[in-house]
């Protein structure tokens, strides 16, 4: 079968398992984890498959690309593929103690596996209608996740969550539909191919436009976010957890994908919009995020300005800042999914998010404040944890003189550290508001039952952060290979286009 088949099937058997077993709720959580635990076992012998020989790829029912469907990883496919398992499991055990039994009975574990088969599926996928198929399957299932219990602040989010990405995937499909009028084919190693030989590179892209608005609605980029600050924090904690980890991250992907595969014949232009684009969402998400004072509502401006600085490793097109990209992507989605997950500890805690009523919780619970420092302190980019060297890596691209934008890219690199500064503020106002003053009023906790369901998966992705900040040479070695593929597509392209 080889080893990109699994990591699609067995979170799809997961949800049909869980469907089978639709009278018994109480099922769905061990068999959810089980099959997270089995995808995690899958994608991590698809990155030491890829790893060791190369870019891996199959054709379903054996047609030949470009006709059949393709799935195919690279080094950067397949790192994205093992977090998303990693996150997927430690959701999975956390949802055991954050979902209540109405969520289970109505279908949580179904549609949380079905959505996460839908986003390993558009980082595998070689065909870029079949991202876009992907993509549907996993915002279809993320709709579900967003309404299930059907609370008015959820409903309110998920309007404005449906009607834009229902619009960014209209724009997607027809994007799609030109550029197969242009070339003849939708197949990502064949169209590097053909839109290198085309005569009329101008129409290519406005083509690239249409994929930029699309992808950049998905990953919340400058000014395309507003939506998602305005719902990521009103599902469950679980919920806008892997939302906030994982679904934003295809977005960038998908960006990355196309503007280093197929969009890479008026780079001037193309990744000087993305340059000014990275430079914006930086600055708005995290001016958004120091105003406020809601716990997750200013986690989610956070998601937006860091989604900035991926964008602008992808601007500067050289191997080192696609490298520093590939390295903020696995490390942004464990913090944020973390802060996430700790958010609602502190929620049970205090009985509230709204970071002005809580206080007292360093001295109340030291164990969640030490485990709160390490991601927020991640997350603002202090050494030796796994965000400072994601931050060093793309302050070091923007310097280091060989980019295509001499002029403008030390420019980008000074608004990443003023960024980075204003980030640190922001995790220090929740440190001090929640953790350090004495709480403004009597505290009105929330038993929890199995308090370790929710405090293993945050000591467990804390330990991932520390452990990449330890050993960051071994971890950006990889992104600098991932990278050196983007770059240098021929393997991926030769890859695909010999499969039978």
């Amino acid at each position: 079968m080889g080893p990109l088949v699994p990591c699609l099937l067995i979170p799809f058997a997961a949800a049909i398992a869980c469907l089978l077993c639709w009278r018994r709720p109480s099922a769905h959580h061990a068999i959810t984890v089980l099959g997270m635990g089995l995808f995690l076992a899958a994608a991590i012998r698809l990155f030491l498959a890829v790893d060791a020989g190369g870019v891996v790829a199959v054709n379903i029912g054996n047609w030949p690309a470009p006709f059949g469907i393709t799935l195919v990883a690279d080094l950067t496919a397949a790192i994205m593929v093992v977090v998303t398992a990693i996150i997927g499991l430690a959701v999975a055990v956390y949802s055991i103690a954050d979902i209540d039994r109405g969520r289970l009975q109505f279908g949580y574990c179904i549609f949380f596996n079905l959505m996460l088969m839908g986003v390993t599926g558009a980082f595998l996928t070689g065909d870029i209608f079949n991202m876009f198929v992907w993509f549907e399957v996993m915002l279809i299932s993320s709709f579900v996740l967003m309404t299930l219990g059907g609370e008015r602040a959820q409903m309110e989010g998920a309007i404005k969550y449906v009607v834009l990405n229902l619009i960014s995937s209209a724009l997607f499909l027809a994007a799609c539909g030109i550029l197969y009028g242009k070339t003849g084919t939708l197949n990502l190693a064949d169209l590097a191919i053909r839109t290198k030989a085309m005569m009329q590179p101008e129409l290519l892209t406005v083509t690239a436009m249409m994929f930029l608005v699309a992808f950049g609605l998905k990953a919340g980029i400058f000014p395309l976010f507003f939506w998602l600050p305005a719902s990521y924090h009103t599902p469950p904690v679980a919920v806008s957890a892997v939302f906030a980890g994982l679904l934003t991250k295809v977005g960038v992907y998908a960006l990355v994908r196309v503007f280093t595969l197929i969009f890479v014949g008026d780079t001037p232009f193309t990744h000087g919009l993305l340059l000014v684009l990275a430079g914006l969402t930086m600055v708005s998400g995290v001016l958004g995020a120091v105003s406020q004072f809601d716990f997750r509502r200013l986690l989610s401006f956070h998601i937006v300005s860091q989604i900035g600085y991926m964008v602008l490793g992808l601007a500067l097109f050289t191997q080192w800042a696609l490298a520093g990209t590939v390295f903020y992507l696995f490390h942004h989605i464990l913090v944020k999914t973390n802060l996430f997950l700790i958010s609602g500890i502190t929620r049970r805690k205090s009985g509230t998010f709204d970071l002005r009523q809580m206080g007292g919780l360093y001295a109340a619970a030291p164990w969640l404040a030490l485990l709160f420092f390490i991601p927020a302190m991640s997350l603002g980019g202090i050494p030796p944890l796994s965000g400072f060297f994601a931050k060093f890596a793309i302050v070091k691209a923007s310097l280091m003189g060989d980019t295509m934008f001499p002029a403008g890219a030390p420019v980008l690199a000074a608004i990443a550290l003023a960024v980075g500064l204003l980030t640190l503020f922001s995790m220090t106002k929740i440190w001090n508001e929640a953790f350090w003053k004495a709480p403004p009023g009597e505290r009105r906790p929330e038993p929890i039952a199995r308090p370790w369901l929710l405090y293993a998966p945050v000591v467990a992705l804390a330990a991932l952060t520390v452990g990449i900040g330890l050993a960051p040479s071994f971890f950006f070695d990889i992104a600098l290979r991932a990278a050196d593929q983007l770059l240098n597509p021929g393997a991926y392209i030769q890859a695909v286009m010999r499969t039978n």
